[in-house]
């Protein structure tokens, strides 16, 4: 797949150029060749059982040696291990390489220590033992693949390739040890776990990412790691196997290739962990650290620093000075190993001697003190250093058994010692001395207050404590205050009112300040004073009555106020008042100390109840209901009930058989009635045989409604009898004559004009 259209015209145009761009590929080495020739040249280590498998394409094989000579490539000579063809990695980066056949296997050695099960394909393994003299081994590499896309979708960020370098002791059981990891983790290099921002894809350790290539680059792969180094500690005369591994993943396609650099398999001397600022561990001033080349069968050691040959011929080396540090030993059999460390040194803190001057209350000499006010002195505000205090020098300069409560430290001697240490260690011993002041300073007016707020009477206000500042500096001109809720915090310099322009007391009516006069973090003397709320008795929320209407009530404002002032027309001026209409009332009073506040009365108006109607809707058997009306006149809250005990809300009564009522009707506040009414409903048979029991068929109750009709026909439609609300009902007979037993059919019209029809039986 062309990866630019440009392509096939770039070819053509600067062929010649383009040559001396791109690395070029030589799979005709051997095995042999590649590591004794290439990757290790060096008489350091016996090498043997040398070997390589991968794949022969016909055409081409899967590794080989690569030149990048004139070329911006990193490595100018090395080893190329792929996933598929060795000379497809020569640039540009103009086509996609899937090369692999799924036939080429993968490596089960690889999978283990990836933990990625059976699932790799398409690997290259180059692997041989060694003998080493020195004590450690170290070679650098690079990493490209195709899976490092520019434009990927989100769900290729997670396709990767592996690659492992394999160490352990020959001929034996003991586990691989990969070396191909993240600087400083356990961490697999692959092209998910190393990777750059700029794609939908998250970075990951993008510190050691190189780049996304573009068409012209040295090779033709999409993208590649920086240069890393694999490395590890090893015993000299020990044999061990190293297999270097790569392999694609999951599936045959996106090919990936190990370059490893000419020479970079070294076998060095470890002179230990370089001691650098970027590395935190930087040596501190009049710090030596002594380097020790001792190797077993050693003939010479030659140093040097910053490449400049030293005198020194021993094993050691004492360093007191910065600087790269390398030594070469010379090894029977014209061998040579070397080593190098870089050094650095960081400069310690200034030593800084101060005081610390606290106000001594009782003027016994004693007080106690917060050394930590004189951090910031001793460290120069640098919040790189810290500073820990102890009881002697001694103790200071070793580190051990600080002052724990340094907070609270009773001057028992005169000079404590402050460690002073930046985040390297490196560290002086400084001197504080501990004075006390007896300055005794005049204490300001108290602070007084009226209680105004929402709660007149809670006995909490603000005040601005700023206010007493111009009294307690004419002690100390220029000096500073600070103030505090207690005594010892004003002395130890803790939990400082934070806004004293704003400052709501925190204990009601009436607290103690304690004003701290400084010079810089020196106590000059420590003023006290009062905050004082003038506050109000009782309760001040707002207060909600009833009055009924054409009666009066009073409103009480409370006493042990000095004056009342009423919101009426006209202004009343007593305790106590007497109002006959609602509204709201708002009383001002006064108390002794000239603080004011006011209190509101809500009044509202209601009145007894008085019925308008009932709405009755009867005639439905025991499915009867009623609703009481009041008048527009009744206001009030009222409560419902038909037996004077139960009360509801709702004004309606459900559920009701037919009969006489009476309902109830209270309010809250200004008393009950009551109201009668009646649920009618009609006989559903009679029987008019003169014994005295349903010998007349009439309504129940509508002799109340006078003038309600009632007509009475048969089943052919003809009226047989008719009475109004205050006539008896019908006995049966038509024209003086016995009617059949048989239903007849009624419609009754009420004196509101509703019609109720339906249709009872006579027997006989």
């Amino acid at each position: 797949m062309i990866k630019t259209p440009l392509f096939i015209f770039l070819l053509l145009c600067f062929s010649t150029a383009l040559k001396a761009q791109y690395i070029q590929v030589n799979d005709s080495y051997t095995a042999q060749q590649l590591v004794e020739d290439v990757l290790i040249n060096s008489s350091c280590a016996s090498v043997s059982n040398i070997s390589v498998n991968g794949f022969n394409f016909g055409d081409g094989k899967s590794y080989g040696r690569f030149s990048g000579d004139a070329t911006t490539f990193p490595f100018q000579d090395g080893i190329i291990l792929s996933t598929g063809k060795a000379i497809s990695a020569k640039g540009p980066n103009s086509n996609t390489l899937s090369e692999g056949p799924t036939s080429w296997l993968g490596d089960s050695d690889l999978e283990n220590a990836l933990s990625i099960g059976n699932s790799s394909v398409n690997a290259t393994i180059l692997e041989f033992d060694f003998l080493p003299l020195g004590d450690k081994i170290s070679f650098d590499y690079i990493f490209s693949s195709e899976q490092y896309l520019s434009n990927p979708s989100s769900n290729q960020c997670n396709y990767t390739d592996g690659f492992v370098f394999l160490l352990k002791e020959a001929n034996t059981s003991n586990a691989y040890q990969n070396l191909a990891v993240v600087p400083g983790t356990n961490i697999p290099i692959k092209s998910n776990t190393v990777r750059g921002p700029g794609t939908i894809c998250p970075p990951a350790n993008a510190q050691y990412f190189d780049a996304f290539n573009e068409y012209q680059h040295p090779t033709n792969f999409n993208g590649q790691t920086k240069v890393l180094t694999a490395q590890s500690a090893v015993v000299p005369g020990t044999l061990y196997h190293i297999k270097l591994v790569v392999a694609d993943q999951g599936n045959n396609l996106y090919d990936s290739a190990i370059f490893l650099g000419a020479g970079s398999f070294r076998i060095e001397k470890d002179l230990g962990p370089d001691r650098l600022f970027a590395t935190a561990n930087p040596l501190c001033p009049d710090e030596i650290t002594v380097l020790d080349a001792t190797t077993t069968n050693a003939i010479g050691y030659t140093w040097y620093k910053d490449n400049v040959l030293q005198p020194e011929t021993t094993p050691t080396f004492t360093v007191t000075e910065q600087g790269i540090y390398s030594v070469e030993i010379s090894l029977s059999g014209s061998c040579t190993s070397s080593g190098e460390i870089s050094i650095e040194y960081a400069l310690s803190p200034n030593q800084i001697n101060t005081q610390l001057v606290q106000c001594d209350e009782d003027n016994d000499g004693l007080a106690f003190f917060n050394l930590n006010q004189a951090t910031s002195a001793l460290t120069e505000n640098d919040d790189d250093l810290t500073a820990t205090y102890f009881l002697t020098e001694g103790a200071a300069e070793i580190g051990t058994t600080p002052i724990t409560n340094s907070s609270n430290f009773e001057n028992t001697q005169a000079v404590v010692y402050a460690r002073i240490e930046n985040r390297f260690g490196c560290f002086i011993v400084s001197e504080l001395t501990l004075a006390v002041s007896n300055n005794a300073i005049a204490d300001p007016d108290n602070l007084q207050t009226c209680d105004v707020d929402a709660n007149p009477s809670d006995g909490i206000s603000t005040f601005n404590l700023e206010e007493t500042e111009a009294e307690i500096l004419a002690n100390l001109p220029g000096g500073n205050v600070v103030y505090y809720t207690s005594s010892s915090d004003a002395l130890l310099g803790l939990n400082p009112i934070t806004n004293p322009t704003n400052f709501q007391n925190t204990i009601a009516f009436q607290q103690t300040i304690y004003a701290k006069l400084s010079s810089g973090i020196d106590c000059y003397g420590i003023a006290e004073f009062d905050v004082i709320v003038n506050s109000f008795q009782g309760s001040f929320d707002d207060v909600e009555r009833n009055i009924c209407l054409g009666n009066s009530i009073q409103l009480n404002a409370g006493s042990g106020f000095s004056s009342y002032s009423w919101s009426t027309n006209p202004v009343q001026s007593s305790q106590i008042i007497t109002i006959s209409n609602a509204g709201t009332y708002i009383v001002t009073v006064s108390n002794t100390f000239g603080c004011t506040t006011t209190k509101k009365f809500i009044v509202t108006a209601s009145s007894i109840a008085e019925v308008a109607s009932v709405s009755i809707n009867d005639f439905n058997g025991g499915n009867n209901s009623a609703t009481i009306n009041l008048s527009e006149n009744s206001i009030g809250n009222y409560g419902y009930s038909l037996d004077g005990v139960n009360y509801q809300v709702s004004p309606t009564f459900s559920n009701l058989a037919p009969g006489e009522y009476t309902a109830y009707i209270n309010e809250e506040n200004c008393g009950q009635i009551s109201y009668d009414f009646y649920v009618m409903d009609y006989p559903k048979f009679f029987t008019p045989n003169q014994d005295g029991m349903n010998d007349i068929w009439r309504i129940p109750f509508l002799q109340f409604q006078p003038r309600a009709k009632v007509a009475i026909f048969d089943r052919y439609g003809k009226l047989v009898h008719f009475f109004t609300g205050n006539q008896p009902g019908w006995d049966g007979t038509f024209n003086g004559k016995n009617l059949f037993a048989t239903d007849y059919w009624f419609v009754i019209t009420l004196e509101n004009g509703r019609e109720i029809k339906g249709h009872f039986s006579l027997l006989r």
